[in-house]
């Protein structure tokens, strides 16, 4: 088996339980614990809390210590975290303080899995980065409707049974990423190198001084706030609040969205090479941000959960070519610090988005609160296609499109 096709099941795994845990997670403390918003959007943002404060020097860690050797022992810390979970409700004793500290170690776990995952990318891509992207992309997506469609069965088979499957698909992505070979190895130093800081410093500057990198990022800090916020606690808080949903509800919901996303993915597989990404992915927040106020706005649960799997369609696009436009334009050898900064653009805001989002719900309702995140990003996404380079930027083809 090759290195990328190994690579691509490891991610499969992650995503899989990733898919199981949000819809598990929100039940928990939205359904099990009946949470106000409020309270909602400070569990979510403990989630993304550790990514906020350790991706940066995740990335610096992981050119050091090697970008699977890193990757493998994250994934085995989050193999073994709901177990946490698992204990405190086989005794019936869960607590939303204990769903913190969980929270805090799944988040933790993830700030040192993303950078070092995505530094391996682009080394198992060879010269076809875009349709490896957008491959990565498909199996993140199409994997996680499966974890969200077996996380739907937490109310009929029990909650303690979902988290172990979790435990077990981690582990299973341990074993593939023991299974590569030859990549993701720590850079040898003829002396004892800069330290860490100084790998955050450059990377810092890489992406500072590139108008392309840095207009990606702030796309992604304006999706952390706008769009993360309003799935991770918008999204939950209308199925108990409008619709009186349980977790299968939520959990449909979810692989809605996906399965937008995962559509999407497949016809840019059909295309081919994109080479105005920018312009895509500003076409795509854009409309995005449109159906998403739909969705805010509409009162019948069937037209809400099609807004929903629209706004799917639109994700589809713009994360895969955000991510295109970042792997292409990092130097080498910073690329996963380069891509550190770039998952902490996204999850480094997610907080935000998150208290947000659970803020706004609290004082105006989720509805209103999806309706003005909504706004919030299309107004983002207009300003960028006028101040930004984005709009003309082009990304290489590879050799083998």
């Amino acid at each position: 088996m090759n290195n990328k096709r190994t690579y691509l099941i490891a991610i499969s795994t992650w995503y899989a339980a990733f898919g199981m845990q949000s819809v598990v997670f929100a039940w928990l403390v939205t359904m099990l614990l009946r949470e106000p918003p409020e309270r909602v959007g400070l569990a979510q943002m403990s989630i993304l809390l550790p990514g906020m404060l350790l991706i940066l020097l995740a990335g610096a860690i992981a050119d050091r210590v090697g970008l699977r050797r890193q990757a493998l022992w994250s994934q085995l810390f989050a193999a073994l975290t709901p177990l946490l979970l698992i204990y405190f409700l086989y005794f019936e004793a869960l607590t939303y303080a204990v769903l913190i500290v969980y929270a805090l170690l799944m988040g933790l776990a993830q700030a040192f899995v993303t950078p070092a995952r995505d530094g391996l990318l682009n080394l198992v891509a060879g010269d076809n980065v875009q349709r490896t992207v957008v491959l990565a992309s498909l199996c993140q997506f199409g994997f996680q409707i499966i974890g969200y469609t077996l996380a739907g069965f937490a109310d009929a088979v029990g909650v303690i049974y979902i988290l172990a499957l979790q435990s077990v698909i981690l582990l299973m992505g341990c074993g593939a990423l023991m299974a590569l070979k030859g990549i993701g190895a720590p850079a040898v130093r003829t002396d004892s190198g800069p330290s860490v800081l100084r790998d955050l410093w450059e990377g810092a500057v890489t992406v500072a001084g590139n108008r392309v990198l840095r207009a990606v990022m702030i796309q992604n800090v304006a999706m952390g706030v706008f769009f993360m916020g309003a799935f991770i606690v918008a999204f939950p808080l209308v199925v108990r609040e409008v619709y009186n949903g349980n977790s299968a509800d939520l959990a449909s919901l979810n692989a809605f969205n996906s399965l937008g996303l995962v559509a999407t993915i497949l016809v840019l597989l059909r295309v081919g090479h994109i080479a105005r990404a920018g312009r895509a992915l500003l076409l795509a927040q854009f409309f995005g941000s449109i159906v998403l106020l739909l969705a805010g706005l509409v009162v019948q649960q069937f037209l809400f959960i099609f807004f929903v799997f629209l706004w799917g369609v639109c994700g589809g696009v713009a994360m895969p070519m955000s991510r295109t436009i970042m792997q292409q334009t990092a130097p080498p050898a910073l690329r996963a610090r380069v891509m550190s900064f770039y998952a902490f653009s996204f999850m480094g805001a997610g907080p935000l988005g998150a208290l947000w989002a659970g803020y706004m719900a609290d004082l105006l309702g989720p509805q209103m609160a999806i309706v003005i995140s909504s706004a919030g990003m299309a107004s983002l996404a207009l300003l960028m296609t006028f101040v930004s380079p984005l709009w003309k930027s082009v990304t290489a083809q590879s050799p083998e499109s």
